[in-house]
């Protein structure tokens, strides 16, 4: 018995490995030209615009700073790819819209530059004649600047599990998101122009199937397989950049950014069904006190509330004088004398007289004094008829002086 095992050990050492090769080379395909997202085709549709835009991308990388989970040991391996910015180079490249130009790269495409000038002086010290010189390099209208600025994990979690007399199965699914942002920065006043966000989510699903039984006495069968799927998170990634780039165009034309080559190509099919949903996403959701969702609705039936009309004062226009009525006041501008008890300056005595009240007459003129009209009070003092006339001139600062005439 046991030589018969050590047989049958042995001889699934030898072919195992065999088998691992044929399944291997039966799974395994050719490399393909590249992956094709869902927005793709909508991107390289759009209408031709009036002119291409010169844009420079400099960084686009990932700014979640989170790694892969891993139950076993601590890994150091990203959760999203460092490449983004090349993707977002190439979107830009195959919507038709702009001319990328190299910045994440610079450094080496100036060395490069500097060799070709050395070499060409020194053909030219060698008599081998003078050559051109170098073009000078593209600059850019517009930056984009943005990244991947959240992974989501875990946003939906689920399972489903049924046993039955030593069968089983059951199915998880999780369900993760990649948010980035995108916005586009002019360079001459450096203003943000537009700024968009897009989502994409990540599916991971697995099944499996089982089963443990005993066939006969001491003979059990069991048996076990399964199957995984999981969206590649560079595809996703991909996909949300091509999504940013086609909103961009888009939201660009709204704003006046940028023009398309006929106009009438703004009713195309392509631009409204992306006006569409974007009034199906933007919603204005209210809670309550307790967090508790009281309404859903869209962003055109919220009423804006009406700009309250404010009255202008109303400027009234002083007309100079003309130099021989300088210092005569008009009829219109001398009030009525007013009755008032008023205090008397400091510099009046006052005699009283047991047979007559002492009161004031209050009347204003104004005096052009070369520059502007000064307003001038003249207080008459009357005790028992007997009269003092006193000018107030009011001499700013909360100063005030006081003349007899």
């Amino acid at each position: 018995m046991k030589r018969l095992l050590n047989t049958l050990m042995l001889t699934a050492f030898v072919l195992l490995p065999g088998c691992d090769s044929k399944l291997a080379y039966k799974f395994t395909e050719r490399a393909t030209i590249g992956y094709t997202t869902a927005i793709h085709n909508d991107l390289i549709s759009l209408p031709e615009p009036r002119e291409k835009i010169v844009v420079a991308v400099y960084k686009f990388r990932d700014q979640t700073g989170q790694y892969k989970t891993s139950a076993q040991a601590t890994t150091f391996s990203t959760a999203v790819t460092q490449g983004a910015t090349s993707m977002l180079v190439k979107a830009l490249e195959d919507s038709g819209w702009f001319i990328p130009i190299e910045r994440e790269g610079l450094p080496n495409l100036l060395n490069e530059r500097q060799i070709i000038r050395s070499t060409r002086q020194q053909y030219a010290a060698e008599g081998g004649g003078q050559l051109p010189p170098l073009p000078p390099l593209l600059y850019a209208g517009v930056l984009l600047e943005g990244g991947i600025i959240a992974y989501d994990t875990n946003l939906i979690t689920g399972g489903l599990g049924v046993a039955y007399f030593g069968l089983s199965g059951s199915g998880q699914l999780r369900e993760d998101q990649i948010t980035i942002y995108l916005r586009l920065v002019s360079t001459q006043n450096g203003q943000v122009l537009k700024s968009v966000s897009t989502s994409k989510t990540v599916l991971s699903r697995e099944v499996d199937f089982g089963i443990y039984r005993f066939i006969r006495i001491k003979r059990l069968l069991e048996a076990e397989t399964g199957l995984s799927t999981n969206e590649p998170p560079s595809m996703c990634v991909l996909e949300a950049v091509e999504k940013a780039v086609f909103d961009l165009i888009i939201e660009g034309l709204q704003d006046g950014i940028w023009d398309l080559k006929n106009p009438e190509d703004i009713n195309s099919p392509i631009i409204q069904n992306y006006l569409k949903e974007k009034q199906q996403t933007e919603k204005v959701v209210t809670f309550d006190k307790k967090g508790r969702l009281i309404e859903v609705r869209d962003v055109e039936e919220v009423e804006k509330p009406e700009p309250e009309e404010v009255e202008k004062p109303e400027h009234q226009q002083i007309e100079k004088p003309e130099p021989e009525e300088i210092g005569k006041p008009k009829p219109e501008d001398i009030e009525k004398p007013q009755i008032e008890d008023v205090a008397e300056p400091n510099n009046v005595s006052k005699t009283e007289e047991s047979t007559g009240q002492t009161h004031c007459v209050i009347s204003t003129r104004k005096v052009w004094n070369g520059k502007e009209f000064i307003r001038q009070e003249i207080y008459t003092l009357i005790n028992d008829g007997r009269g003092a006339t006193w000018i107030r001139q009011d001499l700013g600062n909360g100063m005030v002086r006081f003349t007899k005439r």
